[in-house]
């Protein structure tokens, strides 16, 4: 899946479900896909659950939306954030949105946004319930978005030992597959093309949940693979293939 940095994106934050501990490398990261053209954080601010969230509202110029839990039991938060995220979809001025929250009640808006035909991105933690991970184009574990030094207990998985990747038949199967799809008639297949097979197979699937910044890294500490440098034009593109499979 391509992604154009000129895409205007709406970014909506469930505060009752996200950590500020995330903002910096949560914005960082959705400036990879685009420019948020709005930012809102939704919430019951009146009460001291949400402070941590405060600084960061202003840091980095997130509207925060207020709404109050009117009944006990039921969340005016989800609801407030559903209707919101209609508006702006009906609006036709984005062209993807930005679902940050690890609740499974933004599964059906996710899909509806979806077959309206723009992008969802979706940003929770590892609980995150498969069906809402699933109705995103890419899920984004929050987890790699906390850095050691936010203060936080939590910190960016560490790299698997080379027998433990070899060892998880899920993550080798994703990548045979995938590079077995994106492949020539000589088995070379280019990275980025690897790269975007395997979102659409996966939307959660990301090489720093395995401790490694970027796909390549990952593909060559699992040492089954080979990698080749092309040049085109002023390009340098990596190419992968399965190792002997040239022979």
């Amino acid at each position: 899946m391509a992604n154009d940095v000129t895409d205007k994106l709406a970014v909506l934050i469930d505060a009752d479900n996200a950590r500020p501990a995330i903002v910096d490398g949560l914005l960082a990261e959705v400036a990879k896909y685009g420019t948020a053209h709005v930012k809102r954080i939704y919430g019951d601010w009146t009460g001291p659950n949400l402070n941590g969230w405060k600084s960061a509202l202003l840091d980095h110029s997130i509207q925060p939306i207020q709404q109050f839990a009117y009944t006990s039991g039921k969340n005016a938060t989800d609801s407030s954030m559903i209707i919101d995220a209609m508006d702006l979809l009906y609006s036709e001025r984005f062209d993807a949105f930005c679902i940050v929250s690890s609740d499974s009640d933004f599964t059906r808006l996710a899909s509806r946004i979806r077959e309206a035909g723009l992008i969802v991105y979706g940003f929770g933690e590892q609980k995150t319930p498969k069906a809402f991970v699933r109705a995103c184009d890419k899920f984004i574990y929050t987890e790699v978005l906390i850095h050691a030094s936010s203060g936080e207990n939590d910190a960016p998985p560490a790299p698997r030992s080379t027998n433990e990747l070899r060892s998880d038949t899920r993550l080798m199967n994703l990548l045979r597959n995938a590079i077995s799809a994106a492949s020539d008639e000589s088995g070379w297949a280019l990275l980025s093309r690897i790269g975007g097979i395997l979102s659409k197979q996966e939307p959660d699937f990301d090489s720093r949940n395995y401790g490694h910044p970027k796909l390549s890294g990952l593909i060559q500490h699992i040492g089954l693979f080979e990698m080749e440098e092309r040049e085109s034009g002023n390009a340098r593109h990596l190419y992968v293939r399965l190792r002997g499979k040239g022979k």
